[in-house]
């Protein structure tokens, strides 16, 4: 959506949003607790950086009775897979995308011979007294990816969360391995889901969340912040990279969304008042800035509102936020769509937010899905 007001920016190329970040701050484990986290406070009107841990919010002297807080509280799914193939004995790794159906999936697979329609992958845990599952390859839909089928009389919910692990991002298995430690654990499953985490559907956190405990949600309501929440089922496309040279030639990925009534009444209340939304993730982003326009009427939508999106925020596209007061995000990788929309924001900008990170990494700033924070008010 392209709005009055703001002008496009010239076509960015992809590079600009590269920036050097040394292996070792690429966060392998979540703070302990979550909130001891770094925050980054970017106040956009006086152009100030101020350095905080995420515990701090609430005495940060940035909330007023009645903002809202939106959280995306999609849990992440038990994604990650091992298998054999039944044929040649080759050991095959996999990612569960999403199920077509009850038992028909998409999902990603590696495997150092050629992948075959008709051939039957076992599905295995690291316990041999787990029962296994067969999946049957059905249609190739290139990069990796396939239809299957699943065999027998299991349900993808009983699979996953009997076989499946976490489906942490290769580059936090990958730092893990590097630093000889193992590459998922039973306490990612917990730490890699938000607190508040409902509806599973995710293959990927939306990690600006992971940073939230119990106690802070408490402290930010005994400030008069409301909270609302967002469903946004994080796809593959989320954190990969963008591969054109042209951010504009980027073809970006789609996600199913769900905004309740509750949700859009609160923010109908907040806009009423005059009171601030402030966004957690960039994930919660795409949801709200992908609704509609007469989304808040509660006539129209007496429901809410499920829908999909394939939203693409950037900074050559002249977009204008309509929800997004204020943001809380990790740091995004290189050349990413992530890095694209935060760069987006008014007051922000692609040079400004290039030494943003400078700054982020001078300080050893955690960088990525189990590293700090940022907030951008």
């Amino acid at each position: 959506m392209v709005s009055g007001g703001r002008l496009p920016c010239p076509a960015v190329r992809t590079d600009a949003l590269d920036y050097h970040l040394p292996d070792e701050l690429i966060a392998t484990q979540a703070a302990e607790p979550r909130d001891s986290a770094k925050l980054l406070l970017i106040r956009r009107e006086s152009q100030t950086l101020e350095h905080h841990c995420v515990a701090d919010l609430p005495k940060l002297d940035l909330f007023s009775p009645g903002d809202l807080m939106l959280v995306n509280q999609t849990r992440v799914l038990p994604a990650q897979l091992t298998g054999v193939r039944q044929g040649t004995g080759g050991r095959v790794t996999g990612l569960f995308v999403n199920a077509d159906s009850e038992r028909q999936w998409r999902v990603m697979l590696e495997s150092r011979g050629t992948l075959t329609p008709g051939e039957v992958i076992q599905l295995v845990a690291e316990d041999a007294k787990v029962k296994p599952a067969e999946l049957e390859l059905t249609a190739s839909l290139g990069n990796g990816e396939w239809r299957a089928q699943l065999r027998g009389q299991d349900d993808t919910a009983g699979v996953l969360n009997r076989l499946g692990k976490t489906p942490l991002p290769p580059y936090i298995r990958k730092q893990r391995k590097k630093l000889g430690q193992g590459e998922i654990t039973p306490d990612d499953q917990t730490r890699y889901n938000t607190v508040y985490a409902q509806s599973s559907g995710s293959v990927a956190a939306p990690t600006a969340g992971l940073h939230f405990t119990p106690g802070l949600l408490d402290a930010l309501s005994q400030c008069g912040v409301k909270r609302a929440a967002v469903d946004l089922h994080v796809g593959l496309g989320t954190f990969a990279p963008v591969r054109s040279e042209q951010l504009e030639d980027h073809e970006m990925h789609r996600e199913s969304y769900t905004v309740l009534r509750d949700t859009l009444d609160a923010i109908a209340q907040a806009r009423s008042t005059g009171n601030k939304l402030f966004i957690v993730g960039t994930t919660t982003v795409r949801a709200i800035e992908s609704l509609p326009d007469d989304a808040l009427d509660p006539n129209r939508y007496p429901d809410g509102i499920t829908a999909s999106t394939n939203l693409f925020i950037r900074p050559d596209a002249g977009f204008t936020f309509r929800y997004t007061d204020r943001l809380m995000t990790n740091f995004h990788l290189p050349q990413s769509t992530l890095l694209a929309l935060v760069a987006s924001l008014p007051g922000v900008g692609l040079d400004r937010l290039m030494a943003i990170y400078e700054e982020a990494v001078a300080n050893q700033y955690r960088f990525y899905s189990y590293g700090d924070a940022m907030l951008i008010v």
